[in-house]
């Protein structure tokens, strides 16, 4: 007997499933963002097969599998290279995500456009192919490999591919990607879910390698199903404010290489342009020493480099004091001000706190806390930090200062750039290495803080 036809509702926002319509998504808090779908059929559940049968396998013990050499594709972008550890590994499914207007389409552009003799399909279902070649002439074409096909039906598009078989292919995007074995419009939660499993079982048969583009929520989240992001080989986030030039691409997922390994660049009118030294560009050089400002040593995957932070304490007007902070953690701002104020006596409960971090960057690393604990002292004392000093370090509830990671490399980012002096963790190994030309002060507690930052 066949089997009825089962429906659900899916959030288009976040992928929830319910088994009835809902005014508000139990999930993110949307409103009227619920549509129906067909599960499966009459006939049975709809199963995607354009990218032909798996070959067939057996069990085999671990010692008996042959292991192939996974040669890296270098794609021609460095810092590209760089996030997927190396390069791109052949037969791997990359998701690209990020805010609109950021440069997915103009960073995808210039990976198929680059000279670095691979040949590439880009599939575009948001733009003509007269727009595309628009910003192709405005970036620079240096790849005659690169083939240009707009198209949204995926079983053209794997047609496309079997027969011109590129070492790479570039989807642009996901959202606008549907199939004709499903009734819902693309964009929905059942096509992305099947146009995905599809590509990725595509690549894995074939070998070619596949980036795809996916739309953000406006809470930053990949738009789609969850699984979306389980599917895929690597999932890169391209973050960054529209309003400034700097842009950074970070490693979320990789099945290759290390995690939250950060690529920058530059938007230039020409594209896009990597930046070799993070540090240069975080740093400002005043004319004359300010209060409020600190020099923390931070590391994302194997790059280290050094950001400014910029602290305003002031009295406040209210009677409860305002907390703001751009690209770090508000909660993570609250919890130093309270150590402060226990362990230091300084009374914060009375002052308003403004925090910043140069460049537009989004920082999350812990080893951050005593730069942004000294950009607090220096603002509230109304006393500037020496020049050529910098901190890192993490601070924990009791007050103690405990190692960054990767101290080392942060301690030689820091010499590499003429800083004379250096705070950190006093609990370091003691192997280890102290470059020469700069000064490690080392505390145990934050109430050493101003005394190690005042030091003449």
């Amino acid at each position: 007997m066949a089997a009825k036809v089962k429906k659900a509702y899916f959030c288009k926002n976040c992928g929830f499933e319910a088994p009835k319509w809902l005014g508000k998504c139990p999930s993110c808090g949307e409103w009227n963002t619920f549509t129906e779908e067909i599960i499966a059929r009459e006939s049975g559940p709809v199963t995607a097969n354009v990218a032909g049968p798996l070959p067939t396998s057996c069990p085999q013990r671990v010692r008996d599998i042959r292991e192939s050499e996974h040669r890296r594709v270098d794609l021609g972008n460095p810092e590209v290279n760089r996030v997927l550890g190396g390069g791109l590994v052949p037969g791997s499914l990359i998701l690209l995500g990020g805010e609109p207007g950021i440069g997915k389409s103009t960073l995808s552009l210039q990976i198929a456009l680059a000279a670095n003799g691979l040949k590439t399909l880009y599939v575009s279902g948001e733009e003509s192919a007269e727009q595309i070649k628009m910003r192709a002439a405005r970036i620079g074409i240096g790849n005659d490999e690169c083939l240009i096909y707009p198209e949204t039906l995926l079983e053209n598009i794997i047609a496309q591919i079997a027969e011109q078989q590129p070492d790479l292919v570039v989807i642009d995007s996901i959202q606008t990607i549907y199939t004709e074995l499903l009734d819902s419009s693309a964009g929905s939660v059942s096509q992305i879910r099947e146009c995905a499993a599809s590509l990725l079982k595509y690549a894995k048969t074939t070998g070619t390698s596949i980036f795809i583009i996916g739309h953000i929520t406006k809470d930053g989240a990949i738009a789609g199903p969850k699984i979306l992001e389980h599917i895929v080989d690597v999932v890169l986030q391209f973050e960054g404010d529209s309003n400034n030039v700097y842009r950074i691409l970070r490693g979320i997922k990789n099945r290759f290489g290390a995690t939250f390994e950060i690529g920058v660049f530059e938007m230039l009118d020409a594209g896009l342009r990597g930046v070799d030294n993070p540090s240069e560009i975080l740093l400002t050089h005043y004319e004359e020493p300010l209060s409020g400002i600190a020099v923390g040593a931070s590391a994302d995957g194997v790059r280290p480099y050094l950001i400014e932070v910029q602290a305003l304490v002031s009295a406040a007007a209210y009677g409860t004091p305002q907390r703001s902070t751009t690209g770090y953690d508000a909660r993570r701002m609250n919890m130093l001000l309270a150590v402060l104020e226990k362990r230091v006596g300084m009374k914060m409960f009375q002052k308003d706190v403004f925090l910043n971090f140069a460049g537009g960057f989004k920082v999350a690393d812990p080893g951050l806390d005593l730069a942004v604990v000294a950009a607090v002292i220096s603002s509230y004392y109304d006393r500037p930090i020496a020049e050529g000093v910098c901190c890192a370090g993490e601070i924990g509830l009791s007050g103690e200062v405990r190692p960054a990671p990767r101290t080392e490399q942060r301690i030689s980012e820091a010499a590499r750039l003429g800083f004379r002096r250096i705070i950190v963790s006093g609990y370091l190994p003691k192997g280890a290495k102290r470059p020469k030309g700069i000064e490690v002060v080392t505390i145990n507690n934050i109430a050493q803080l101003p005394k190690a930052l005042f030091l003449e």
